[in-house]
């Protein structure tokens, strides 16, 4: 997990993952969406043909639904050092511009177990992603280890990054959903997004 967390003068968060900081946005106002993805689009114009973005989602344990799928409550998003953390079960609208930016052909989105992610954003929210690589494959065919399709985020970015990640199981099983989240809660989902994104850009890079 990411082992600070502090409030940025402009509203965001600081939390740190190793060596890294990222610059985190925590929102359910589609507004803040707009202006995140604005950014995202200006600081990397030059690439956006290879974008990778790092993405997750979580949601609140089934025990909460009874035999009713529970929906997605967060959707992570991270490109570069920047995450934006979207509490989309609570949000006031999704913006036309995540349903865009998700779509993009241009970009691949990538994490472990991806796929679940996608399906449960697809039947709550109708969102498409379009490009997407599990991460679990992606590291397999690179690094010619078979058994890294059964790996966990922890495990690949172990093998990648060369560094431990803590998943505390209190957090993972947590109440996504909450109004308000935890500074536990936040620095897990943007770590988990962070690293799904450096993983996949050092694999893509081939810096192994």
């Amino acid at each position: 997990m990411a082992t600070s967390i502090s409030h940025t003068n402009d509203g965001h968060y600081r939390v740190s993952f190793d060596d890294d900081d990222i610059r985190t946005t925590l929102t359910g106002c589609g507004d803040k969406v707009d202006a995140w993805l604005d950014e995202i689009y200006r600081i990397h114009r030059r690439r956006l043909h290879r974008l990778v973005v790092g993405l997750d989602a979580e949601w609140r344990p089934s025990y909460g639904y009874g035999y009713t799928e529970p929906p997605v409550a967060l959707l992570q998003i991270c490109v570069g050092r920047r995450c934006l953390v979207f509490q989309i079960l609570r949000a006031d609208y999704i913006p036309d511009s995540l349903v865009d930016f998700l779509a993009d052909e241009r970009f691949t989105f990538v994490g472990v177990g991806i796929d679940d992610d996608v399906q449960k954003l697809r039947a709550r929210y109708g969102l498409e992603v379009e490009c997407t690589e599990d991460l679990r494959s992606l590291a397999s065919d690179k690094l010619g280890n078979p058994a890294l399709r059964s790996a966990g985020l922890q495990a690949l970015v172990r093998e990648v990054m060369g560094v431990q990640m803590e998943k505390p199981h209190q957090v993972r099983v947590s109440a996504w959903d909450a109004p308000v989240l935890s500074n536990d809660q936040l620095m897990y989902a943007c770590a988990d997004a962070f690293a799904s994104f450096e993983v996949g850009r050092r694999l893509y890079a081939g810096e192994y």
